[in-house]
Formats: structure tokens, sequence, C-alpha cells
């Protein structure tokens, strides 16, 4: 499994982005994080990958190839568990999620990529 998380801080604010993540994993409240428009990422992924299989409410399988991802989501955040994803496709939600402003926190490594909002 490879972890992505997403969150997005409020103007002006950053945190220890690592303790961040470990709250967020433990779907805390943080103060100074944005409240996220959840259904409409939901939903913009679902339209996304139309052509993948929805396995359930918010897990979904590619059925012309490998991988599969669920979406875990709080009000601050949206985690993507990818197992066996190709990159390409955890990029395309990386981008995704950069539409809403939210860039990636990689626990794997651990880095945020805020510069892309630079």
């Amino acid at each position: 499994m490879y972890e992505l998380l997403f969150w997005k801080y409020v103007e002006e604010i950053y945190l220890n982005h690592h303790e961040v993540y470990e709250a967020l994993v433990e779907k805390q409240e943080i103060e100074g994080l944005e409240i996220l428009p959840v259904e409409v990422i939901l939903n913009r992924i679902a339209s996304v990958f139309s052509d993948w299989e929805k396995v359930d409410e918010n897990s979904w399988q590619n059925t012309a190839g490998k991988g599969a991802f669920q979406v875990i989501t709080t009000s601050q955040s949206i985690k993507i568990d990818c197992y066996g994803t190709e990159g390409k496709t955890m990029d395309k939600l990386v981008d995704l999620l950069a539409e809403f402003k939210c860039p990636l926190y990689d626990p794997q490594v651990p880095e945020r990529y805020d510069e892309m909002f630079e």
C-alpha cells in the first residue's frame, strides 16, 4: 500500500506536516486547516475514474490494468490508500487534488509538496 494525503492550510498558517498527518490519520480536527468540499472532491474522483470499477462508495479498481485505491475522508483531509497503483494513476490523483489547492503530503518520504502552489 502507498498512502497519499491531502489538506489545505488556512492562509498564512503552516504547521509541522508530519504532526498534521498523524493527527489526520487519527481523524482529529486541526486548528489551522481549511474545511474541504469533500463531496465535490469525491464526485470529481468518481468522474475522472469513471472507467474504473467502483467497488464501494469510496473504492475503485482498475479492471483494464493494475491497481486499486480507497479514499478516506475527514472534513479537513483526503487520504488515498493505493494498492498496486501505477505512478501515472497516483499522479492523476495528485493533479486532481491540486484543482482544489490541496498539495500532496507523502508520508513515505515524508515530504509535503507545497511548492506547486507558490
